[in-house]
């Protein structure tokens, strides 16, 4: 049906709807208007229908009007007051008044207290904590962090962590209880703003934090970013020296040093691209160490301690080795504060010194002479052989790939060879860095590079694996390609796995993986790492953030100078076949100026077990038979890690095929 003007008739329906909306939005007197004749209009007549339906009801109109209007009124709240008229409307007057302020109260409180519950929900509400960890920015690592701090074990009170990044609250806090797990024995609270911001930063209470972290984000300018808070920080402390430690994290080592100023003395600035490459170089040549890397930096295990010297004061060094039953003694924090990691026999323990310990936490380290448990005669007296020249195969490229190649380079025996093979053209050939030293072979690695499309399977499958001791594989930087930079290296190390089936031979594979979450999904042998780069830094930092005394001894284990983290034959310490006490294991490594901490059983090292045969700190009368194939975890200098292999008839190898 069609109006007289030619258009579809509109429903009565719809056009009393629209009349009604658009009387509501005039303005609120409107709809309190409305509401009055709604209210009026089903409760009068209801009202006279109760009354004149009720036997007891008056029989003078008057009387029932009277009794209609008592009935209203109480419904209403308009006060039932009988009477003149005058007194009718006044209590009309009086009823609605008290209907209106209890309204607008009730209204007023709902609002306050919605907008205040938003503001709640935004992460915007100050924080008024003390000695809590404040982790400020977001980033791959953050959920390492808050997860291993909320897993250690705080002294005395449940530890409270508090975090501000330019994030939802809401979205953040499911992360990190997913993380942290509903046992986690620490408070997470989670604030919502830039932590570059002064004001915002100042909501936090930074000041009776007993930790700051400073995380970078994934954005490129994130070492920007990370200056900035740095900075703001600073604004907030002021000039007080007694303002808690910072540690903050870097990707480009270019930012190291303005990071180092602006986060002040009590700073520490890890670059996490170069602590990245110096964990791939130092597993090239050691088969299970980012197994023992994990497993020193989590919290799930063992981890480093500082416990009291006093029983060894005036003393040296070497007898408090074998003066711990349940922990293993690595080092000195001395009275000045210099940590000496593995340092000589006869060094002398001061009055104030403190003893750097693996141990499963604080309490655990007692003092004990455990000497009679080392048996003389089943200590070997044979020494490792020094490694010889090696050859390496670099796939793929980004940036810390030209890190990688540093620390091999300061690592490698002479005469060795990395062959690089990437995608894209990449600096290079390159000859080695200070020329040739006397006796013609170079101080470092013949490093030559090779572009080939390793996209392709075919370029892959092409690889003659045979000449390498070592295949590092280095995946894609975020943002240079479609997909996850881990799906390049999983298909990588499958057509890696394809070649060692096609030759029988296994090769030792170092992976550098983004996502925890992928490294089950690697394709490697068990003599093969893989290292998560974002998960082991988020590691070091939780390890530091919890003790920074601790954090001149991991930047010497991770640096190609000072002690490292070996893995040697157990046939050097124990005669294989002899059966002995791991303090017999300490007494040998001591008598070698090394610190044993743990073992590799070969038995279980190749099992698929969670511990790869890997165990830390036994105990010093845990008693086994030692095998020749078995390992022996020990701190020690070492500056050769790259595998041992017969160089070729010239001395040098051929690069990588491309197809």
């Amino acid at each position: 049906m069609e109006s007289a003007k030619g258009g579809p008739r509109v429903p009565l329906r719809d056009r009393a709807r629209y009349r009604f909306d658009r009387t509501l939005a005039r303005s609120p007197g409107t709809l309190m208007g409305w509401l009055v004749i709604t209210c009026l209009a089903v409760v009068v007549p209801v009202s006279l229908l109760l009354v004149w339906t009720d036997p007891g009801s008056p029989t003078s109109l008057s009387g029932r009007l009277i009794a209609t209007w008592r009935i209203s009124a109480e419904t209403l709240r308009l006060g039932a007051a009988t009477g003149t008229p005058l007194r009718l409307v006044l209590s009309a007057v009086l009823g609605l008044v008290a209907l209106l302020c209890v309204s607008t109260l009730v209204g007023v409180v709902t609002t306050g207290l919605a907008e205040r519950l938003a503001e709640l929900s935004r992460g915007r509400s100050t924080v008024l904590e003390r000695g809590h960890v404040l982790v400020l920015g977001w980033s791959d690592q953050v959920t390492t962090v808050v997860g291993e701090l909320a897993a250690a074990q705080a002294p005395r009170r449940r530890r409270t962590i508090v975090l501000l990044a330019d994030r939802d609250k809401a979205g953040m806090e499911e992360a990190l209880t997913a993380r942290a797990g509903p046992a986690a024995r620490a408070r997470i609270i989670c604030r919502s703003g830039p932590a570059g911001d002064p004001d915002v930063l100042a909501r936090v209470s930074p000041r009776s934090a007993s930790t700051v972290v400073v995380l970078p984000s994934a954005e490129p300018t994130a070492d920007a970013e990370v200056l900035r808070i740095l900075l703001a920080l600073r604004a907030v402390l002021g000039e007080d020296t007694e303002g808690p430690p910072v540690l903050a994290v870097v990707r480009d080592e270019r930012y190291g040093a303005p990071a180092r100023l602006a986060a002040g003395p009590q700073g520490t600035v890890l670059e996490a691209d170069t602590v990245t490459a110096r964990l791939i170089a130092q597993c090239v040549g050691r088969p299970g160490f980012s197994l023992v890397l994990r497993d020193l930096l989590d919290f799930a295990g063992d981890e480093f301690h500082l416990a009291d010297a006093t029983a060894f004061h005036h003393g040296s060094f070497g007898p408090a080795l074998l003066g711990h039953p349940d922990s293993c003694v690595v080092g000195l924090l001395t009275p000045e504060g210099r940590t000496l990691l593995n340092p000589p026999a006869d060094t002398v323990v001061l009055p104030g010194s403190r003893l750097i310990v693996l141990a499963r936490d604080d309490d655990s380290t007692r003092v004990e002479d455990c000497r009679h448990l080392v048996d003389a005669s089943a200590i070997a007296a044979a020494r490792p052989e020094p490694a010889g020249p090696s050859r390496l195969l670099l796939l793929g490229w980004n940036r810390r790939a030209p890190l990688v190649l540093e620390q091999l380079r300061s690592t490698a025996r002479p005469g060795s060879v990395v062959d690089v093979v990437a995608d894209s053209a990449v600096p290079g050939p390159r000859e080695p860095e200070g020329g040739e030293p006397e006796g013609g072979e170079p101080a470092g690695p013949d490093v030559r590079f090779r572009s080939a499309p390793l996209s392709r399977p075919g370029t892959l499958l092409g690889l003659d694996l045979d000449l390498y001791d070592g295949v590092v594989v280095l995946g894609p930087d975020r943002g240079d390609g479609p997909g996850h930079p881990d799906d390049w290296t999983l298909v990588t190390l499958l057509a890696v796995r394809l070649l060692e089936q096609r030759t029988g031979r296994e090769t030792r594979v170092v992976t550098e993986l983004v996502d925890d979450r992928n490294r089950p999904l690697a394709p490697v042998n068990s003599g093969s790492d893989v290292i998560v780069s974002g998960m082991l830094v988020g590691l070091l930092m939780a390890q530091i953030a919890q003790n920074r005394h601790l954090a001149p001894v991991f930047e010497e284990l991770f640096s190609a100078e000072g002690n490292d983290v070996c893995l040697r034959p157990a046939g050097a310490y124990i005669h294989p076949g002899a059966e002995a006490t791991f303090a017999a294991v300490v007494a040998a490594a001591r008598d070698r100026g090394e610190c044993a901490i743990g073992y590799r059983r070969h038995d279980v090292a190749r099992t698929g077990s969670g511990d790869h045969g890997i165990r830390l700190n036994p105990p010093k009368g845990e008693r086994r038979v030692w095998y020749a194939e078995d390992q022996v975890v020990v701190i020690a200098r070492e500056h050769h890690h790259l595998p041992s292999i017969a160089a070729g008839p010239d001395g040098s190898a051929t690069a990588a095929p491309a197809s």
